[in-house]
């Protein structure tokens, strides 16, 4: 052990006479600790939110999707989705049809977004159908195999709801629906409201309430039906990659591989708001509750100084017997770092294990309609742990350099002159 070490640890030491000392080290070691938890347990938070809200997002939608810039229908898709699955980087391709529709139950009605898919091509770029909870999840396939045929009457289509809009609207797996397109379809006698009565197949439940509560997924022909457009068409091609970070530059090439005419839309690109939002609210949490630490370092301030006053008689003896400045200014930078380190690991530690509890029992619940997510997710990760750790330390050592400094400065034969 080094002689510097050795004397900033007896200095910590409680003795008779050092009592106050000892007690403004303990509540520094408190207020480090304190501060350090927070942090944790808030940047835990953050990421839990943005992890929790992408991961839902990302695993109900594409990744990328390919449409015509003019929103016209992609006739006889097949060779063209067949040749951009086959780029790099994509993992999964499959068509569907978006479009808003008013739902009609015997109780309620309220609008929402219809999205027709083909549930075969739609499990490779989505784990929707994981997350039905009620009701037949295949129900898509046997629909998908009826004819395209627009004029033919069909019985009533099956329908996926979910789990919140079949609560709005009042119904369960079996009760049928009518379900209306606003735009209508021109007709020899005007326009007509396109109206087709669906039967509830099965209800999910994806865990964003968004989604829960305004989205249904019908089967392609039968959205195709619904929608009067042409056999073999679709309005959008999806696709999976296997990089969701370079999203855009996968779908800058997937738009220069279909040619002129078509445009890309991201996942980034439909939730920037919002993730933007995310990652200042972290960048906003981490300089707030950084000040705690702040804070508690002035601490570390009061204990060195009022050290440096308790051992002014100790630092000229050791002066005069030939310790050199450097020596004595890290001696108390010593004292302070140890303070500092203390509670920075005691402090890391507590707030890992808060988040882990916080996280497993879902202490915290909230309003999914306003927040998207039924309960506060926290997730610790390794990086975050380093840059609090990383920052407490450093402004633990700052609050160590005037004290220390002010220490080395004592000129011994004053202080021994009156002892």
């Amino acid at each position: 052990m080094s002689f510097q070490l050795f004397v900033a640890l007896r200095y910590l030491r409680a003795k008779r006479k050092q009592t106050l000392v000892s007690v403004i080290s303990a509540i520094s070691v408190l207020g480090i600790a304190a501060g350090v938890m927070a942090l944790v347990i808030a940047l835990a938070l953050s990421t839990g939110f943005k992890e929790d809200i992408q991961e839902k997002i990302v695993g109900a939608t594409s990744h990328v999707n390919l449409l015509r810039v003019d929103s016209a229908p992609l006739e006889k898709y097949e060779d063209l989705l067949a040749r951009l699955e086959r780029l790099p980087h994509i993992t999964g391709a499959a068509p569907a049809i978006f479009n808003q529709v008013f739902i009609v139950s015997p109780y309620r009605s309220q609008g929402g977004v219809l999205k027709g898919v083909d549930a075969k091509s739609e499990a490779t770029i989505s784990d929707f159908f994981s997350h039905i909870v009620a009701g037949d999840a295949r129900a898509l396939e046997a629909a998908a195999a009826r004819p395209d045929d627009p004029d033919a009457p069909p019985p009533p289509e099956p329908l996926i709801l979910g789990k919140e809009m079949a609560r709005q609207l009042g119904v369960h797996v079996g009760d049928s629906v009518r379900v209306m397109v606003p735009q209508g379809r021109l007709t020899p006698l005007g326009m007509a409201a396109g109206l087709r009565t669906f039967r509830v197949a099965a209800i999910f439940e994806s865990g964003l309430w968004d989604y829960d509560a305004n989205w249904a997924y019908a089967s392609l022909p039968a959205a195709r039906r619904l929608f009067a457009l042409p056999p073999d068409s679709a309005s959008v091609l999806q696709f999976k990659t296997d990089n969701l970070e370079a999203a855009g530059e996968i779908a800058d090439g997937l738009r220069a591989a279909a040619g002129p005419g078509f445009i890309t839309t991201t996942w980034i690109d439909l939730n920037r708001p919002l993730f933007s939002a995310l990652k200042l609210e972290k960048l906003a949490l981490f300089v707030t509750i950084g000040l705690i630490v702040f804070v508690a370092a002035l601490n570390i301030v009061t204990t060195l100084i009022m050290m440096v006053l308790e051992k002014h008689r100790d630092i000229a003896i050791l002066t005069a017997m030939g310790a050199r400045e450097g020596a004595i200014m890290t001696v108390f930078m010593l004292q302070g770092l140890l303070i500092g380190v203390v509670g920075t690991v005691v402090g890391g530690a507590l707030g890992v294990a808060a988040c882990h509890i916080l996280d497993r029992y879902k202490v915290i619940r909230l309003a999914a309609e306003v927040y998207a997510i039924p309960y506060v997710p926290f997730h610790v990760k390794p990086w975050d742990i380093v840059a609090v750790a990383g920052t407490a330390l450093v402004i633990s050592f700052v609050a160590t350099l005037y004290p220390a400094r002010s220490a080395a400065r004592l000129d011994p034969v004053e202080v021994l002159r009156y002892e």
